[in-house]
């Protein structure tokens, strides 16, 4: 799961991309409201943890824009503001949830992974294509009752194909979504290819064939 964190206050940036990489999250960083824009006008989040008071604008003018623009990533507002019309605003634009400093970690962790659930999974903590099932919570991932072990990529690549399910993802969304450090660094998408191929390997042993099907010169879908 790919996590976007825009937060001026150096800490509590810090502490939240520490709390999460060891959730197994991959996270990105915004420090102000022109960063945040860049970052959610070229990739995509499945949750974007958004502070209101950012240097150079508001972020409510951020969630406003970003709902005009993409309105499928989930946003949780954090902010020391705790006046009811800076809640019912944030709410109003489009925020999945709002959350008030100070707070502990864990209660953020919680309220992420409960908007993840509610985004691709209808509140359960299960996915499912076919034979094939994810549990969000343990991360484990089983077809015909067999658990299946995947690295750390792997997975979050099959989770990824799955909320996309029956959509066509291009080999550099795939590698946007995928990568483990800041965008700047994402290398050639043809490191996909390999991950695939792996991915592929394994559910097919365990009887989940031409589940993720190669659409030449698009990318990979995932269907059944």
């Amino acid at each position: 799961m790919k996590l976007l964190v825009i937060e001026d206050e150096g800490s509590l940036l810090e502490s939240i991309i520490q709390y999460f990489k060891r959730e197994k999250f991959l996270c990105e960083i915004a420090s102000s409201y022109d960063e945040g824009i860049r970052k959610i006008e070229d990739f995509q989040y499945d949750c974007i943890i958004l502070d209101i008071n950012l240097p150079g604008g508001s972020g409510l003018q951020l969630l406003k824009y970003l709902r005009q623009n993409k309105s499928g990533d989930g946003v949780i507002i954090i902010s020391a503001r705790d006046s009811l019309d800076d809640r019912i605003a944030g709410l109003n634009l489009g925020a999945d949830d709002y959350l008030t400093k100070p707070f502990h970690l864990s209660e953020l962790n919680a309220r992420v992974k409960a908007l993840i659930r509610r985004k691709y999974s209808e509140g359960t903590n299960i996915l499912e294509v076919g034979a094939l099932e994810v549990d969000l919570l343990s991360r484990t991932v089983t077809a015909m009752d067999q658990q299946i072990a995947l690295s750390k990529i792997e997975y979050d690549l099959l989770v990824f194909l799955m909320t996309n399910k029956n959509r066509v993802v291009s080999r550099q969304a795939i590698a946007e979504h995928i990568h483990d450090g800041p965008s700047v660094q994402i290398p050639s998408s043809d490191f996909v290819y390999s991950h695939i191929k792996n991915l592929k390997r394994k559910l097919k042993e365990k009887g989940c064939n031409e589940i993720i099907q190669t659409v030449y010169g698009l990318g990979y879908k995932l269907s059944v």
